[in-house]
């Protein structure tokens, strides 16, 4: 399961990230609305814990952004704004849960265990490239009809790079996209995974590198 905790006061939400990665749950933040656009952009998470009053774009407008679109993962409003009202606007809004602060560690938890467990609203599309067929729903990929076993970072940066549609996409943000902002995801990890990746796809290679800048299918 992996999670983005999008809260502005930092201490709370560095503390909420330490709480459920103890709980075997991978957990990227972000402080305010536009960086928690730009990381859900590239990131299927299954659930997102998503403050109202944040700096940049407020969380009202980060709800909306994503339950319009299809693949965004289940979203917990998490916030000291409790009453009733505010609680139906919230998931008036597309919000699937609304949990007020203070709120028990546990409840929380509990929580975001239920809506993962939650059938996703649409099945994530099949990517198509070169030859080169990504099911995200299955985890599967053919090339030319054969079928290619990847571990799950390979799949992982391979559905990055499709879903980029031959755009570049930089090195740190692959990383982001695919690595637990707090695992170890260096530049050597990367290319060593890139370069598992290519050799598995096979020739000719789909897979551009543009020194010092990232990479492109």
């Amino acid at each position: 399961m992996r999670v983005l905790v999008v809260e502005d006061e930092e201490q709370l939400a560095d503390t909420i990230a330490r709480g459920l990665r103890l709980h075997a749950i991978a957990v990227d933040v972000a402080y305010d609305g536009q960086d928690a656009l730009e990381m859900a952009a590239y990131v299927d998470y299954d659930v997102v814990v998503l403050d109202r009053d944040l700096p940049e774009v407020h969380g009202d407008d980060v709800c909306r952004e994503l339950t319009g679109k299809n693949e965004h993962g289940r979203i917990l409003m998490l916030t000291a704004a409790g009453q009733i009202r505010d609680r139906v606007d919230g998931l008036s809004m597309g919000a699937d849960d609304y949990l007020t602060k203070p709120f028990a560690f546990a409840e929380l938890v509990a929580r975001i265990r239920t809506l993962a467990r939650r059938s996703p609203r649409s099945a994530p599309s099949v990517l198509e490239r070169a030859g080169i067929r990504l099911d995200p729903a299955r985890r599967t990929v053919t090339r030319d009809g054969r079928e290619i076993a990847l571990n799950r970072k390979e799949f992982d940066v391979l559905r990055v790079l499709l879903r980029a549609d031959g755009d570049l996409v930089s090195s740190a943000e692959l990383r982001r996209s695919v690595w637990d902002e707090y695992a170890e995801a260096g530049t050597g990890v990367l290319r060593v995974t890139i370069t598992s990746l290519r050799k598995k796809l096979g020739a000719p290679s789909v897979i551009e590198n543009v020194p010092g800048r990232g990479y492109r299918f």
